[in-house]
């Protein structure tokens, strides 16, 4: 029997496992054990099946409201979130720099207090410095979600790498993923590190000795590995991910030229051979092709990056999900 649209709309997500989360906030990847991680995943498997039908809605979230803040410029996380919210059938506010009351002198803690009175249930944030959304957790009874602060962390990109690598390996556990760029300045690095190394992943970092962070390697993190040779940390790698070089950081002195960063440190069809045949190519985006990136290796076979966008609406409506849903 044919079921109308109205019917479709209502009818609720498969059955799963998952009960509504413990956590109340998701601020990075550092404090999330590694049965969340695949709790997440489990979850986000049968988001996808939500895209599969003829109306990509469920009523999980109707009647919530998440509230988007983004102090910073952002195309693929604001909207992904924004796309998840809505699939989950919740209202959905956007406010920006520009245009808020940060820019009459009012506090970041007075604006969220005053968004929280106006009803929200889930505040995502991106901020340009790092531990913003820390601060606000801290003074708010609504769920933080950080969409990216500073240079510290952006753990629903990390989580969403995560699980793009795992569809196509199957398990991550003794995978080698080599992560090449502009490290120090990245908040998807610092994330994915987390969330790589709970899963059992060997990462290796390349990078100039300028752009790697001190405090990367063993001992806290035995499983990662420094390189500053791309030929050579690419060699049987499972996965290649470069990083945005951030061409800001070009004034600061880091960097002789960027002529000589693509002669040493872009990802190029020679290169990815050396990989295992068949290697992923992840980027987080934005991409700067001919620096970090040849087009040919954005756009060819291995690449997963458009993958990694769909998959970040899977994981953000996970995400929401489980803090906010429970199980149906």
């Amino acid at each position: 029997m044919r079921t109308t649209k109205q019917e479709e709309l209502s009818e609720p997500l498969p059955p799963l496992e998952a009960q509504r989360s413990r956590r109340r906030h998701v601020l990075d990847l550092d404090d999330f054990t590694r049965e969340e991680i695949e709790l997440v995943f489990e979850t986000a498997d049968a988001m996808k099946e939500v895209f599969q039908r003829e109306i990509k809605k469920v009523p999980t979230l109707r009647g919530k409201t998440l509230v988007t803040m983004f102090y910073e410029a952002s195309t693929r996380t604001r909207i992904s979130f924004e796309q998840a919210a809505k699939s989950l059938s919740a209202d959905v506010i956007n406010i920006s720099a520009s245009g808020s009351s940060t820019e009459k002198g009012e506090s970041l803690i007075d604006t969220v207090r005053t968004i929280q009175a106006l009803g929200a249930d889930v505040i995502v944030m991106r901020h340009y410095h790092a531990g913003a959304p820390y601060l606000i957790a801290q003074h708010v009874d609504v769920t933080v979600i950080n969409g990216g602060d500073g240079c510290h962390a952006h753990p629903t990109q990390g989580l969403l790498d995560l699980y793009t690598m795992r569809e196509h390996l199957g398990t991550v556990e003794g995978a080698k993923v080599v992560i090449v760029g502009d490290i120090l300045h990245s908040r998807v690095a610092r994330s994915n590190i987390w969330g790589l190394t709970k899963m059992g992943v060997e990462v290796v970092l390349c990078a100039p000795p300028t752009l790697i962070p001190v405090g990367l390697g063993p001992p806290a993190f035995p499983l990662v590995t420094m390189e500053p040779s791309l030929d050579r940390a690419v060699e049987g790698a499972d996965v290649v991910m470069p990083l945005r070089l951030q061409k800001e950081r070009q004034q600061r002195g880091l960097l002789p030229s960027i002529r000589e960063y693509i002669q040493f440190y872009q990802l190029d069809l020679r290169r990815l051979s050396m990989a295992k045949p068949n290697a992923l190519v992840l980027h987080p985006g934005p991409m700067n092709e001919g620096v970090e990136i040849t087009a040919e290796v954005a756009h060819g076979a291995q690449s997963v990056i458009e993958e990694q966008v769909t998959n970040g609406v899977a994981v953000r409506m996970a995400i929401l999900y489980l803090l906010m849903g429970g199980a149906q």
